[in-house]
């Protein structure tokens, strides 16, 4: 059986940072930006680690936006 890897893609301008995907996150790969912000002034959520993402979906799924699209590829 092959094993899954995920890419989490964050509409950094929607993001409002409200930490329910960092929370959300079984692995703990997503972070609120430190001092980085968006146009309307939220720290935004990103991933920390790009290769440890399963592609679980759970943070995409407590995102009350919509801000989180998660791709998962099946790797050999």
């Amino acid at each position: 059986m092959g094993k899954f890897r995920g890419l989490i893609v964050v509409d950094r301008e929607r993001c409002k940072g409200c930490n329910l995907c960092v929370v959300a996150c079984p692995l703990h790969i997503l972070a609120l930006a430190g001092k980085r912000v968006n146009k309307k002034g939220y720290h935004y959520a990103e991933q920390t680690d790009k290769g440890l993402c399963n592609g679980c979906a759970s943070c995409a799924i407590v995102c009350p936006d919509g801000c989180i699209t998660v791709y998962k590829k099946k790797e050999e």
